[in-house]
């Protein structure tokens, strides 16, 4: 696959991500260069790395980018409770984001196992 923007995932990740940006926008000015800017790297990599994984040619190369997707929805999961616990986002905010984020989280876990059976299936081919 070549064009990210067809990737279901890809969308919903970038729409947490602007849902991120403007949850943040009201965190105390002093977080700007810790959580604030935390929380939106974490964000947007969801997005990045799989703009990236569509850029490879091999599912191998995918699946790496798509791994690292995971990982960065890992972090954004933990700095959303950091934030709610530090009382920079309300309970209703925090729910709406960790309900889209874990949706995310589902689909990348998905894809992921998709391309896991399909480089499987490619290997065992080749053997025969």
């Amino acid at each position: 696959m070549e064009d990210f923007r067809q990737l279901k995932v890809w969308s919903k990740a970038h729409a947490l991500t602007l849902a991120v940006y403007a949850a943040s926008q009201q965190f105390p000015r002093q977080e700007l260069y810790g959580v604030t800017s935390q929380m939106r790297r974490s964000a947007a990599s969801l997005g990045t790395n799989l703009a990236e994984a569509c850029g490879r040619r091999s599912d191998g190369e995918f699946g790496r980018f798509v791994q690292i997707a995971r990982g960065s929805a890992s972090e954004l999961e933990y700095q959303l409770l950091l934030a709610r616990d530090l009382c920079f986002l309300s309970p209703q905010e925090y729910s709406n984001l960790s309900r889209d984020l874990l949706e995310v989280q589902r689909m990348l876990t998905t894809l992921a196992q998709s391309l896991r059976s399909s480089i499987d299936c490619a290997q065992s081919k080749a053997r025969s």
